[in-house]
């Protein structure tokens, strides 16, 4: 069973350190255990579930949706060239929206934040 450890922005430890099944939405894990991360709509079109995520396979690509990279370039989190691509960069420095992003099979760190 994967761990999930979610961080908030400028904290000096995690805020939540969770077991998931892979698959698991992001969002729906810091919703189901009253992580602090910042959402509104949780269908991917608000951007305000901003997170950077940090596990072992990155550096590499992942699929990113036309519909997370239009959120993210809107809210201003993706230039016009990463925006038309269809694979992202998978790094830490990378936005991507929790409500779009799922646990895998290893340990995985999100980062959001504060607001």
């Amino acid at each position: 069973m994967p761990r999930v450890v979610f961080w908030k922005e400028g904290a000096g430890e995690p805020c939540a350190a969770l077991d998931a099944e892979p698959g698991d939405s992001l969002l729906d894990l810091a919703r189901l255990h009253d992580v602090p991360l910042h959402w509104r709509c949780g269908q991917g079109t608000c951007g305000t579930c901003v997170v950077r995520l940090s596990h072992q396979g990155q550096p590499g690509l992942v699929p990113v949706s036309s519909k997370e990279r239009n959120v993210l370039a809107r809210a201003g989190f993706a230039d016009p060239e990463r925006q038309a691509s269809p694979e992202w960069p998978d790094r830490p420095d990378v936005a991507r929206l929790a409500c779009h992003c799922r646990a895998g099979d290893s340990e995985l760190t999100v980062y959001f934040l504060a607001r």
